[in-house]
């Protein structure tokens, strides 16, 4: 899985060089050519939002920061039942 690592971050610092092979690294790493699509389609809207948190000075709750740090870890919201 080091492969969508490598190519979410060319895609996010320098997507430009973005190559057939590094298409390829997805593929040999179970994407089709759709998984392709949709994984980029990820990094770009995650780019999109964190862009927009930034400018917008959104704060980044404390707990998901933690949990982002190795922290412990969210728990799920309890349902009432």
């Amino acid at each position: 899985m080091r492969a969508l690592g490598t190519v979410a971050e060319k895609l996010s610092f320098d997507p430009t060089t973005i190559g057939p092979a590094d298409w390829d690294s997805l593929r040999s790493a179970g994407l089709d050519d759709e998984g392709c699509l949709e994984f980029a389609h990820i990094v770009g809207i995650f780019n999109h939002l964190t862009r927009l948190a930034d400018g917008f000075g959104i704060k980044v709750d404390p707990r998901t920061m933690a949990a982002a740090s190795g922290g412990p870890p969210l728990r799920r919201a309890s349902t009432g039942g």
